[in-house]
């Protein structure tokens, strides 16, 4: 049975305001070739300045990724000839990287693995290619080129799609806590290059490898290495070999094709890069890095469970998306409920993002808003089946839940004359459901307070509605 092995080296742009050599700005997008200068698009005679944060952001990935941080750390030239490296030469690290060994923890297909970090250096991007079908022309955009990069290395501990998934959407979860990567597959600032072979299980060698490069989805790397491990099974048990080489994966067609040949490994001539001096670290330097690291996802979730008292479920659905989770923070903050807050933004604020309604990102209101509104339903200053109207105002007006219930006239007065006349006008014209209460059919209160609550449009809280109809029902 042939079994296969995978190793991965993700590239994780940082969130840093300017390039790792120059002053240029590191944001993405802008017209082409607007964000590069002297520095980043290779003139003769420049010099690179290190970025500082860009080294501080790779100390907090190692630490994040267990990794050993070394006290001492140098910046090497990788050569090559590309026309989206315009100095022929990129700034990266190869016998000194700033993070050595480490560990990520995934659970994949209902089973915890350990998957093992061989190390994480820092590197400068490159720019962005842009092929023209129509014209055959291809054009160069260095926007990108200089923009801080960290690549991790895995050891080959991956033997599934599913275990590859797991591990990337974990990944991007730490990095983002961390503040390190946006995550933004789609814009290209978390990348992956998936390494697969395939051999007998047991095997002593691993079979020859092929690599994918560049894949910019989760859904995209799942389905890359599914048609891989495909494509290579089809040609072991066909008596063919599997050629070692660099290929790419096509969204539209789910399959890989070949770019160049790989059979010999690259010389890419690396030596000290004259310009950077090296590193070195004081131990007070590392230890401020590591106090700066904000609570990641396992800790908040175990936070949540045990002083909120959320579901293991609840919480897990809070962490996995940062915005939402830093949301919630705000809002527990403002109202000391953080269940009731919790258990509001995954049902009905939860429920309009998913359905396009509202963006997570773009809200017009803040999270204090929304934990006023809990607050007003949870304290009856209005009925709880108004929340929900009023989130649908909040989302669409952006203004306070008090203005809108004011405007609305949604706020509960205690008028207890009325709701007992009115009580006793939903007994006398249902006159059955009353026998059925008092034979013993509870199931039809609800009816009942639903009917009352409704026609009484604030009249009275809840509380006092149940306990008129408790009364009513009892005599």
């Amino acid at each position: 049975m042939l079994y296969p092995t995978i190793g991965l080296e993700m590239h994780a742009e940082l969130l840093t305001q300017s390039k790792v050599f120059c002053t240029c700005s590191a944001a993405f997008g802008g017209e082409p070739n607007t964000r590069c200068c002297p520095v980043c698009s290779g003139m003769p005679g420049t010099l690179p300045v290190l970025n500082r944060r860009a080294v501080e952001y790779i100390v907090k990935a190692g630490y994040v990724l267990n990794c050993d941080i070394s006290r001492f750390t140098k910046w090497d030239r990788k050569n090559y000839f590309y026309p989206d490296l315009p100095k022929a030469y990129q700034i990266s690290q190869m016998p000194r990287p700033v993070c050595l060994g480490g560990y990520v923890d995934i659970v994949s297909e209902g089973e915890e693995k350990r998957i093992r970090i061989n190390r994480i250096h820092l590197e400068e991007d490159a720019g962005k290619l842009i092929h023209d079908d129509a014209s055959g022309e291809t054009l160069a955009d260095y926007n990108r080129c200089g923009i801080p990069l960290i690549e991790i290395v895995t050891e080959p501990d991956f033997h599934s799609a599913a275990d590859v998934t797991a591990f990337v959407e974990k990944m991007r979860l730490l990095l983002q806590y961390a503040g390190i990567c946006d995550g933004r597959m789609e814009q290209g600032s978390l990348r992956c290059d998936v390494n697969i072979s395939l051999a007998e299980k047991g095997a002593k060698e691993l079979g020859t490898r092929a690599e994918i490069k560049n894949i910019n989805s989760v859904r995209a790397i799942g389905r890359a290495i599914e048609y891989e491990i495909y494509r290579q099974t089809e040609l072991i048990e066909n008596g063919e070999k599997v050629i070692q080489e660099t290929r790419r994966f096509s969204d539209s067609t789910g399959e890989t094709s070949a770019m160049r040949s790989k059979e010999d490994a690259q010389d890419y001539r690396y030596f000290p890069d004259p310009d950077i001096p090296p590193v070195i670290f004081t131990e007070e330097e590392l230890e401020e890095i590591r106090l700066s690291i904000p609570e990641m996802p396992e800790k908040r979730k175990e936070r949540y469970v045990s002083e909120y008292g959320i579901s293991p479920a609840d919480a897990d659905t809070l962490i996995n998306n940062r915005h939402v989770c830093l949301f919630f923070e705000e809002a527990a903050k403002a109202y000391d409920n953080p269940r009731n807050v919790a258990n509001f933004i995954l049902v009905e604020l939860m429920r309009r993002i998913n359905t396009g309604e509202a963006d997570m990102d773009d809200l017009p209101f803040t999270a204090a808003d929304l934990a006023r509104l809990v607050e007003l339903g949870d304290t009856d200053k209005i009925n709880k089946s108004c929340c929900k109207d009023v989130l649908r105002t909040m989302l669409e007006t952006g203004k306070k839940p008090d203005v809108i219930c004011e405007e609305e006239n949604l706020w509960i007065k205690e008028d207890l004359g009325a709701a007992e006349a009115v009580i006793d006008k939903i007994l006398a014209d249902n006159p059955k459901v009353v026998e059925q209460y008092r034979n013993g059919e509870q199931k039809v209160f609800g009816f009942l307070m639903g009917q009352a609550n409704k026609q009484l449009k604030g009249a009275a809280t809840p509380k006092a509605v149940k306990e008129l109809l408790e009364k009513k029902l009892g005599s």
